[in-house]
Formats: structure tokens, C-alpha cells, sequence
């Protein structure tokens, strides 16, 4: 299957299972502006499993036909070419890396494309040793909001592996003064988990930051405390 084949076999898929309805439902979940079809999850991961079991695409052209359908800007399409993307994970090189993190300069923006990038996909590249955790650093400075986002929610996964917090949490520090609401979402659920894993040594990093970091960080990281505990975690007056 070539490039324009595996665009044409999206494009027709989502097109003939457009609803716009559904469409104009969707739009309650995202704070940017939803362009898209109106399909369901159950819709994409079938068309996904489809594309998989022909097995007739390649990374390389799963590559090559990202930018395109990201540049057309439709979720359902961006979301399907991820979704293919994940599944040829054996094949990621740091070449592989580099391809999505130029994505982020004309795509990748909302936080359900970025969560799967951060959830699913990045996350191969440390567990399987391709990368280490410093090769997010540049993507701490990145001037888009969704790439300073996928760094926490990447570690997530690799945190719970590891099992020791503060490493990671002292990578993504400087993202406690991030102006960004989307950003704070992502600190936030990274020390809720984080928290998880060893509650003492989070607790003492919201500590340092209780009086300063955005109040979205601190209500996120702290929602599976104790109401009393909670308290401990209140901005000083």
C-alpha cells in the first residue's frame, strides 16, 4: 500500500461513516476548535484493526502519510494514522522520534491527540531503551503547549516501571511555572500518579510549591488524598 493509498483508505473510511451530529456533540470535550467527522472510538480502532490485519502498510509510509492528514487538520484521520503508528512500535528508531516531534510545529493540538502520543506511543521509545529520559529535554522549552505536555505523561508509564519518582519529577520541575492550563493537567495527573508510587516524597515537592504552582497542578496531584490531607496542601493566606 503506498502513501496515497493509505490516505485515500482514511479519508474514504471517516467520510463514509460521518455523522454531524455526533460531530457537534464532541465538541463539548475540547477547549480548541473540533474539525472532524463525528465518528466514534469503536469506529476508529475498528478501521485500525482492519488497516493492521491487511498488514499492508509500513512505518515509513505510516511516516510519510502523518503529515499529511495532520496538515488537513480531521481528528479522526490524525487519530487513526497514531493509532497505525503504535502498532509498528518494533520499528521506532530515534529517527522515528525526531519525525513526531516535528509534529507539534503544524499539528498535535488538543489533548486528546497528545495523550495518545504521551500514553501510548513515546512511552515505547524508553521502555525499550531507544531513548533515555533526557532526550525530552528540548521538549521542556518547546514554544508548543501539547509537546510540554506529552513530557510528563510520558514519564507516567516509565515512572510506574521504575518505580522511584523523584528522578522524573525533578526532569519536568520547571513545568511547575508553566502559564499553560493544558500543561498544569499533565503535571497534575503525572504527581497524582506519582503520588501513588511514594506519597512521602510527592508530598514533599507540593510542599515546596504550594504557595506558587498553579492551583489546577496542586488539585490534580492531590485528589486521591485524604480530605484532611488535602488540607495540608491549601495556599497560605
Amino acid at each position: 500500500m503506498t502513501t496515497t493509498e493509505l490516505i485515500q483508505e482514511i479519508k474514504s473510511y471517516c467520510l463514509a461513516n460521518a455523522d454531524a451530529e455526533r460531530l457537534q456533540k464532541s465538541q463539548r470535550f475540547f477547549k480548541e476548535e473540533f474539525v472532524g467527522h463525528g465518528l466514534t472510538a469503536p469506529q476508529l480502532y475498528l478501521k485500525v484493526k482492519e488497516l493492521q490485519k491487511e498488514g499492508k502498510f509500513d512505518l515509513p509510509t505510516v511516516l510519510e502519510a502523518a503529515p499529511i492528514l495532520m496538515k488537513g487538520g480531521m481528528y479522526e484521520e490524525i487519530s487513526i494514522i497514531l493509532l497505525l503508528l503504535d502498532g509498528l512500535w518494533k520499528k521506532f528508531t530515534p529517527e522515528t522520534f525526531q519525525s513526531i516531534a516535528s509534529w507539534f510545529s503544524f499539528s498535535i493540538s488538543n489533548w486528546a491527540h497528545a495523550d495518545v502520543l504521551g500514553m501510548f506511543i513515546l512511552p515505547k521509545f524508553l521502555d525499550k531503551k531507544i531513548l533515555v529520559t533526557n532526550d525530552f529535554a528540548p521538549w521542556l522549552d518547546s514554544p508548543y503547549k501539547f509537546q510540554r505536555r506529552c513530557v510528563p505523561v510520558t514519564l507516567i508509564k516509565h515512572m510506574k516501571k521504575t518505580r522511584e519518582v523523584m528522578p522524573s519529577i525533578l526532569f519536568v520541575e520547571q513545568l511547575m511555572g508553566d502559564p499553560e492550563r493544558e500543561v498544569h493537567q499533565g503535571m497534575g495527573w503525572f504527581l497524582r500518579e506519582a503520588w501513588k508510587i511514594n506519597s512521602a516524597e510527592v508530598e514533599s515537592f507540593l510542599l515546596k510549591y504550594k504557595d506558587t504552582a498553579p492551583r489546577l497542578i496542586i488539585q490534580y496531584a492531590c485528589e486521591k488524598m485524604t480530605s484532611e490531607n488535602k488540607l495540608r496542601f491549601k495556599r497560605s493566606k
